[in-house]
């Protein structure tokens, strides 16, 4: 119970497998660190962020918490957001939700499980914004589906709006922000075809995206 050694075996493994391919991967790995995307994803562990695009560790950085929300009074989100944007300068914001997302479920269910109720708060929000779209969809998985893209593409505008985000466009550093969609059951990953690169950009993508999610 103390040790987990079936973990530390694990790791053994993979240190071993990686540096038979590359030998000083570690050594370089360990003086620098310069990814190219920030990561923001749900803490499901059935979506690990790395793995679902094929990266090393050192090529993404990643925040996940519960529905993979963006609050702007999240300091650990923001904090998160301002050293990758400012610090490591990475080109690219990622906002990975995925089908099947329990804090979603909760959230379209009004269910009560406790302090994360108060988290989920911010996904009843996306549905109560988006109800009239919403109450079109009569099948109760779709609807689930509908929620989750509707979440992700929601949290795209709410990092857009951060003052870091819209402080680095303001000094014209090149920086994109995404919103994707992992699918629990073929580990395909799709774009919700928002994708913000300017602050004028955002009215007009957010409005085309949430049109295509439901029309």
């Amino acid at each position: 119970m103390r040790l987990l050694q079936n973990l530390f075996d694990n790791n053994r493994a993979w240190s071993d497998s990686i540096r038979a391919h590359q030998p000083d991967f570690f050594e370089k790995l360990s003086h620098q660190q310069s990814p190219g995307y920030l990561w923001i994803g749900c803490s499901d562990s059935r979506v690990p962020a790395n793995q679902v695009v094929g990266l090393l560790p050192g090529e993404v950085f990643v925040h996940r918490n519960v529905a993979n929300v963006v609050v702007h009074t999240d300091l650990n989100c923001l904090s998160v957001i301002q050293y990758a944007v400012e610090v490591l300068r990475v080109r690219h914001i990622i906002i990975c939700g995925h089908y099947g997302c329990g804090g979603v479920t909760a959230a379209l269910r009004n269910q009560k499980l406790g302090l994360i109720d108060n988290w989920l708060r911010h996904v009843q929000d996306v549905r109560h914004k988006h109800a009239p779209a919403l109450a079109r969809v009569g099948d109760d998985a779709q609807l689930c589906d509908r929620l989750c893209e509707l979440n992700v593409i929601e949290q795209v505008v709410n990092a857009c709006q951060t003052t870091v985000v819209q402080d680095a466009w303001g000094r014209g550093q090149e920086l994109a922000v995404h919103g994707w969609i992992y699918g629990l059951r073929d580990g395909q990953l799709r774009d919700l075809n928002v994708c913000i690169t300017r602050a004028d950009e955002l009215a007009s993508a957010h409005a085309a995206a949430v049109q295509v999610c439901v029309p």
